[in-house]
């Protein structure tokens, strides 16, 4: 379904991902985990096209999309949930999700995707008049991973979900995630709580200093000594 072919990028000078390939098939769960600053969240900006590649190739569905507009991926079925959750904060929460369907023309399909959000997350629909910016962390959080459902995707990229959430949250948040994949998307997930990450996905990569490091299934990450090492606690 999405292809990398050595891909490169830049912040200016700086190599943020250094010829990097990883493949995610239709239906699976991938997550890519590593130190702050490896490179995942670029890896995801590069594939929504936020942070274009300077040189590789970047597939999705065999099209490639290295240089198409973030419009046009997310109109190809790529959502991105970005970190730290940005949800319009002065928006209320229904319009937050009518901002997350607004390529779509289907007035009775978004009713019906927003009304599945709300059962889904029943303090949203609770409050869905109240402004996005004035729920907790953990409401945001349910808010941004709804938004990007609302566009329909065929393949969402989380961007470190469960960052700063309390533990109770963290365990809904993954829930949720495992439920989109569930429901029919394929996932793509950058994650900072390894363990977890790895726990629940099909397969995983691990990225050191903008480069690939490792890649296999979750429990053949989860039995490395040097992952259980570096990122596991030992």
């Amino acid at each position: 379904m999405l292809q990398l072919e050595n891909v490169v990028c830049r912040y200016g000078k700086v190599e943020a991902i250094k010829s990097v390939s990883l493949e995610v098939n239709k239906g699976e769960l991938v997550t890519v985990i590593g130190a702050n600053g490896a490179g995942k969240s670029s890896t995801l900006k590069a594939i929504s096209g936020l942070l274009p590649p300077v040189s590789g190739r970047i597939l999705f569905e065999g099209e490639d999309i290295t240089h198409a507009s973030p419009q046009r991926i997310l109109s190809m079925g790529i959502a991105h949930c970005p970190e730290g959750r940005r949800v319009f904060p002065q928006m209320t929460i229904q319009e937050n999700l009518e901002i997350g369907a607004y390529r779509r023309k289907d007035a009775a399909g978004i009713a019906s995707d927003m009304e599945k959000i709300f059962n889904d997350f029943p303090k949203l629909k609770e409050r869905r008049q109240q402004a996005a910016g004035t729920l907790s962390g953990g409401e945001q959080q349910m808010l941004a991973i709804g938004r990007a459902l609302m566009s329909r995707p065929k393949l969402v990229l989380f961007d470190e979900p469960s960052l700063g959430l309390a533990p109770n949250i963290v365990e809904k948040t993954f829930e949720v995630i495992r439920k989109v994949r569930a429901d029919g998307a394929t996932v793509l997930m950058v994650e900072q709580n390894a363990y977890a990450a790895l726990d629940m996905c099909d397969r995983a990569y691990l990225y050191e200093s903008g480069t690939m490091a490792l890649a296999g299934t979750g429990k053949d990450m989860i039995d490395d000594p040097h992952v259980r090492k570096a990122y596991l606690g030992g």
